[in-house]
């Protein structure tokens, strides 16, 4: 006859005999036993069961074994003495022991290797008598004590939860869990794939909390994931616990160390008595499960967790310090120490730093945190402009944007209306285009932060406006570098059929045609973005949010390779007319040929190139950074005091040679 129940854990303390005082046992089988014969007990492997048989010979108890010790059994003498005996045996569900108390005498069963025979080695009796246990009880933690039918065998199948966990499990577990990192996450359901991966990891750690160790410490995986269990004996004075990672490293994070404080299991042991502790440390060498909504990056994708089985540890007086070991930082990254915050309420998490302090050193970087959870060094800007300067350009932009807007307009429509020479009307339909673009540009980012603070959809409106702005410039610089190229090679007055609606359909067309591909591709490509205005060394950041291209990758590859053909197209020419002046030299005219390069710098875009200074720190930096937003912001103002300049500067030049020299220079002589 089988008798079945649930092997249930319970908060609520009840007592039980064990080899060193009262314990709390998970399970409790008692019975009496009437020995005819000198007998022994036998512990050996057997299914998921914990059964218990009776014969006159021997009293027979199996549970399942370790895979490596499934060839060998334990035999233990029981009294000389005959007659009828009590005993019972307890389950140990924290350290997955069992204990026989036969009489007087008490025996950990598998605990002492000397009683462990290989099979074959000793004969065994193939015939057994069977016999009876009589005044048979069980009690499970948490329950009552019920009594069962005399009977010579029993058997007491395991829930789920209290079924062992081999190796083998934990191996597969962390394959089956590394194919699925490995994996790239889509595109819309990122936060939903974050969430299943780290499902999956939470069952991983419970497979870890109750696996089947063959010591004190066992180390499992290789590739993304690696864990490691720690078995903590508890003692009266708890000593605190140091522990080296235990895989050779390549990537930017070489290596790290934890120091578990004494207070950590001092603070466990107040709360109830434990058999033993153990600590769970996972070594995980891809972010793809911790991603924020921020796209924050981690040193070296490396995260630590750190966790005691069945306890929430929070708020200890003695911190735990976690030690990451890496190549020294480039000077305008500041790393923090932070913890993977779950949202319950959202899809997704967060990195947050409270309970954690940083110390920093050049190859190294310490996390002191006052509780257990995923750890991990964020990788925080830390620009060499203050924020001072940061609100000093933030102003210059606002103020030369609104400025150029104006200047913009008034341009156009002194172009418009000024001059009628017919060789010169394609150029200043093409100044006037860029003009527009400029226009464009400028007021979309004007007012691209309050659309931030609107609905979404005018949001994801607003930057792809925006972005459609920006190409729309940069491409009518192009333009502008095309038609110096004309001027150059001296084939101003040739005839193409629809000349300038060809220009305006590349002008205005090839950005329309980018940001629409980009659209279409995605349209979570475009939305708001949180830009930092400024970032301090605890981690503090002030946000502005602006309609924009959501993908850094994105904008990096697009706007600076857009930018970067143009840059390198008009530079080309403008050397050309740099070479066309130099061939004329004529005396008398420098400043009507300087004042001439300039203008066309502006228009072709040159100064734009001021951007990739911003790559660099320091000084240098700071100061490439304040001429680039003064010239680029003051883009349309410059273009309109370079047009009044060199419209003056024609008026005052009588001689009619000197005019046709610069000719090709000037939108407009007239």
């Amino acid at each position: 006859m089988k008798v079945l129940f649930l092997l249930l854990l319970s908060l609520l303390p009840w007592d039980g005999v064990g080899a060193s005082g009262h314990r709390e046992e998970d399970f409790r089988f008692c019975g009496d036993r009437n020995q005819t014969q000198e007998s022994s007990v036998i512990y050996e492997h057997g299914p998921a069961t914990i059964s218990i048989e009776n014969t006159a010979q021997a009293l027979i108890i199996k549970r399942p074994f370790l895979p490596n010790r499934r060839n060998s059994y334990y035999k233990y003498r029981l009294p000389p003495t005959l007659g009828r005996y009590r005993f019972c045996i307890y389950w140990f569900e924290s350290n997955r022991t069992l204990q026989l108390v036969y009489g007087k005498q008490s025996i950990p069963l598998g605990g002492d290797p000397s009683s462990s025979i290989p099979w074959g080695q000793e004969s065994q009796q193939t015939e057994r008598t069977r016999a009876h246990i009589f005044n048979v009880s069980y009690i499970i933690k948490g329950g009552k004590n019920t009594s069962l039918d005399a009977k010579a065998e029993y058997f007491f199948p395991a829930s789920p939860e209290s079924m062992p966990v081999w190796e083998q499990d934990v191996q597969e577990q962390l394959t089956a869990l590394d194919s699925l990192i490995a994996q790239p996450l889509a595109a819309a359901p990122g936060a939903t794939e974050q969430q299943r991966l780290r499902r999956k990891l939470g069952e991983l750690e419970k497979m870890l909390a109750k696996v089947e160790l063959e010591g004190q410490n066992q180390t499992f995986g290789e590739a993304t994931v690696h864990a490691t269990v720690l078995r903590v004996q508890p003692s009266r004075a708890p000593q605190h616990l140091t522990f080296a990672s235990q895989r050779q490293e390549s990537g930017e994070v070489q290596g790290f160390t934890v120091d578990l404080p004494s207070s950590l299991f001092m603070m466990v042991k107040e709360r109830e008595e434990v058999v033993e502790h153990r600590v769970l440390l996972m070594d995980i060498n891809r972010q793809t499960m911790f991603q924020d909504e921020n796209s924050s990056q981690v040193l070296g994708d490396k995260v630590v967790s750190i966790s005691l089985v069945d306890t929430v540890v929070a708020n200890l007086s003695d911190p735990v310090v976690l030690t990451f070991f890496h190549d020294q930082l480039p000077r305008n990254v500041t790393p923090l120490c932070v913890f993977w915050q779950e949202d319950t309420s959202a899809s997704s998490g967060s990195w947050d730093s409270y309970g954690c302090t940083t110390v920093t050193g050049s190859s190294q970087t310490e996390c002191r945190c006052n509780h257990l959870t995923y750890f991990a060094v964020l990788m925080v800007s830390s620009p060499d402009i203050t924020s001072v300067h940061r609100n000093y350009l933030s102003i210059i932009t606002y103020i030369g944007c609104l400025i150029s807007a104006l200047a913009s307009i008034c341009t156009i429509f002194f172009l418009y209306f000024r001059s009628k020479q017919r060789d010169q009307i394609t150029s200043m339909h093409i100044h006037m285009n860029l003009l527009a673009a400029i226009f464009l540009l400028d007021i979309t980012f004007l007012i691209s932060e309050h659309l931030a603070a609107s609905s979404e959809a005018i949001c994801r409106a607003g930057g792809l406006f925006l972005h459609f702005s920006l190409l729309s410039c940069l491409t009518w610089m192009g333009i502008e570098g095309y038609n110096l190229y004309r001027l150059v090679i001296e084939v101003f007055n040739a005839y193409h059929d629809h000349f300038l609606l060809k220009l305006c359909l590349v002008g205005w067309g090839l950005p329309f045609f980018c940001v629409m591909t980009i659209l279409l591709f995605s349209w979570t490509n475009y939305g708001p973005v949180s830009i930092p205005i400024y970032e301090s060394i605890d981690g503090r950041t002030t946000n502005a949010t602006i309609c924009w291209i959501t993908s850094p990758l994105l904008h990096n590859s697009v706007n600076l390779g857009f930018f970067s053909l143009v840059f390198l197209f008009n530079s080309v020419m403008l050397g050309a007319m740099v070479r066309e002046i130099l061939r004329q030299n004529k005396k008398g005219h420098k400043l009507k040929h300087v004042l001439a390069l300039f203008g066309l710098s502006i228009l072709l875009g040159i100064p734009w190139a001021l951007i990739f200074f911003s790559f660099t720190s320091g000084v240098f930096c700071l100061v490439s950074l304040y001429i680039f937003t003064i010239i680029n912001s003051l883009q349309g103002f410059l273009i309109f005091l370079w047009y009044w300049t060199m419209v003056l500067q024609a008026r005052k030049s009588p001689d009619s040679q000197s005019s046709s020299d610069s000719a090709k220079l000037q939108p407009s002589s007239s």
